[in-house]
């Protein structure tokens, strides 16, 4: 696991998960490696029946060549077969249904995404998770001081 976007549970009812590829370039794969890379603020769109994360921050290293142009908030495309991202937008053109990204890992040493759609909660449902959330960690907290 490189990196978790943790408000996405928080915001979002998650329906269905997919692995995806993604198009990087050398420097970003060896900053990625370096876990130099924030999801927290990015989002998928698709475009022309393609799937791209946008504002996915990729922090460029120091050792980076001067020749290259290294720009941290490009633009990326996502790998997936055309069936998955026919059925990813289809699912996502529901109304209220949104494409988030999830996480960051690696799949047989490559850099891989795992994105969601997703359907918003409201602010009952988020009031709902942090109860749920404080419960189970004062349950925790009984148990552990029982032993």
């Amino acid at each position: 696991m490189i990196t978790v976007n943790k408000k996405v549970k928080f915001e979002y009812f998650i329906e269905d998960n997919f692995e995806a590829g993604m198009v990087l370039q050398g420097w970003e794969v060896k900053a990625i490696r370096e876990g130099k890379v924030n999801i927290n603020e990015c989002y998928i769109t698709p475009l022309k029946g393609e799937l791209f994360v946008i504002g996915m921050h990729v922090i460029p290293l120091s050792t980076s060549g001067t020749h290259q142009v290294c720009d941290p908030t490009r633009t990326r495309k996502l790998l997936l077969n055309k069936k998955e991202v026919d059925g990813i937008i289809g699912k996502a053109s529901i109304d209220g249904y949104t494409i988030v990204p999830l996480d960051l890992h690696y799949s047989n040493g490559k850099v891989k995404m795992t994105i969601g759609v997703a359907k918003g909660k409201n602010n009952r449902d988020k009031r709902d998770t942090v109860k749920e959330r404080d419960w189970n960690r004062e349950k925790a907290r009984i148990l552990k001081s029982k032993k």
